[in-house]
């Protein structure tokens, strides 16, 4: 896999429209820490995996209502893209480029 860690400009297309939000990753080996700041604030990175091309995380949203957000990635030189399932509310996209 490429560099991971930096910080990413992302959209996420979710059942509720297009939010914009900064990811920024960190790596150590297979393990992947890091925060998503969004308009509804900063959730920390937790469950944070590397496995070959793929990464995996989860973030426990509380504004403006509780949800688990569980996203899964790839990284393609400075860009970023895969997708995030929303608890109950279903599944989106997002997308982004490394600032």
């Amino acid at each position: 896999m490429s560099d991971v860690d930096g910080t990413y400009d992302v959209t996420i297309n979710s059942p509720v429209g297009s939010q914009n939000a900064k990811v920024t990753l960190s790596t150590d080996g297979d393990a992947l820490t890091g925060t998503l700041a969004s308009q509804n604030g900063s959730l920390d990175i937790q469950d944070g995996k590397v496995d070959g091309d793929t990464l995996t995380w989860t973030a426990q949203m509380v504004q403006p209502m509780p949800m688990k957000l569980e996203f899964t990635a790839s990284i393609s030189g400075d860009e970023i893209s895969g997708s995030v399932q929303f608890g109950a509310f279903g599944s989106g996209s997002f997308s982004g480029k490394r600032v």
